[in-house]
C-alpha cells in the first residue's frame, strides 16, 4: 500500500541556512501518515474519538539532502508488511522538486487505549481496510 502527500516548506520550518530543521521531518511523516489513514476511510481523528491513539515507539531516519524554504516536497508513504500486533511501521521517502530522494525513514507506532492505558490490537476498521493489501498469495 502506498500514498503520496505534497507539502510546501514554510519559513518557520527552516533553520538559519534556509534548510528544513531536522526535527521537522517527524512532523512531515506524521502529516503523511494521517493522510494515508484518512484515505483508508478511517481518519485518525475518528480513531482517537473511539479511544485508540498511535504513539511513536521507534524512528529511524536517514538525511540525504536538505529540503529548502518554499520547496514543494513529496512524501511517499508505504506499508510494506503487517507486523505482529500491536505495531505498525510506515516507510517514508521524501523527494524534492527535482524528484531527488532527500530523506527516508521508518516509523513504528503502537496502538494504545487511552482509557486502559495499555497497548491494544489495531482497530478492526483499519485492519479490514489493510488486510487485502497483505493477504497471502494463493
Amino acid at each position: 500500500m502506498k500514498a503520496s502527500t505534497h507539502i510546501r516548506v514554510r519559513y518557520g520550518e527552516v533553520d538559519q541556512m534556509g534548510f528544513v530543521y531536522y526535527g521537522n521531518y517527524a512532523l512531515y511523516y506524521e502529516i503523511a501518515r494521517a493522510e494515508m489513514i484518512r484515505a483508508c476511510g478511517y481518519p485518525y481523528s475518528e480513531m482517537e474519538k473511539e479511544g485508540t491513539v498511535m504513539p511513536v515507539v521507534k524512528m529511524n531516519i536517514k538525511y540525504l539532502r536538505a529540503a529548502k524554504y518554499d520547496e514543494l516536497i513529496r512524501i511517499e508513504t508505504s506499508l510494506l508488511e503487517m507486523h505482529p500486533q500491536p505495531f505498525i511501521t510506515f516507510h517514508h521517502k521524501i523527494f524534492n522538486e527535482q524528484d531527488e530522494l532527500i530523506n527516508k525513514a521508518e516509523v513504528t507506532l503502537t496502538f494504545y487505549d487511552l482509557s486502559t492505558q495499555k497497548r491494544v490490537a489495531m482497530p478492526d476498521r483499519l485492519r479490514q481496510y489493510l488486510n487485502p493489501y497483505f493477504a497471502p498469495a494463493i
